[in-house]
């Protein structure tokens, strides 16, 4: 087996990076008073690139030896994500809490695997669109909703059905 030269720099930079980029994401959830935040958050991106650099490390090192497929690690961080998702959503009276927080995490792993794989560019673009979904479509969201809330509240006044 043939020694593969690392390169610790990089590594610390990917890991680094990949979990500053979960703790911006981790600081809107906190923000918003979410389950998971700034810790779990980069946890979760920091973990993915902490995955895909054994992977890449570890299918280098065993090139010559076996057959590695480093994209089978991605595919099983996804999995474990979901299910650490699914712990996040939780039913509270008539509706489901955590759904976006449980998103959020899903994709946060993609951003520390995009890390991991040294596709910075990728991991800065999809956490500002995270962002644009977490803050941006927020507003967009709760004006529907009152929208929504304050029609029907009106049509169940016309029609009598208001306690």
């Amino acid at each position: 087996m043939e020694v593969i030269e690392i390169d610790h720099l990089e590594i610390i930079f990917k890991l680094f990076f990949a979990m500053l980029l979960g703790i911006v994401l981790g600081i809107e959830r906190a923000m918003a008073n979410k389950t998971a935040g700034m810790r779990t958050f980069s946890l979760v991106s920091l973990g993915a690139a902490l995955f895909v650099i054994v992977a890449q490390v570890v299918s280098a090192q065993f090139a010559d030896i076996t057959n590695h497929d480093p994209l089978r690690v991605a595919s099983q961080i996804i999995v474990g994500i979901g299910f650490l998702g699914a712990g996040l959503i939780i039913y509270k009276g008539p509706g489901i809490v955590g759904l976006t927080t449980a998103a959020g995490m899903w994709v946060a792993a993609g951003i520390g695997m995009s890390v991991g794989y040294g596709l910075y560019f990728l991991a800065v673009i999809a956490t500002f669109f995270i962002l644009f979904i977490f803050i941006g479509l927020w507003f967009v969201e709760d004006k529907i909703k009152k929208s929504c809330f304050s029609s029907s509240k009106k049509h169940q006044e016309e029609k009598g059905d208001v306690n």
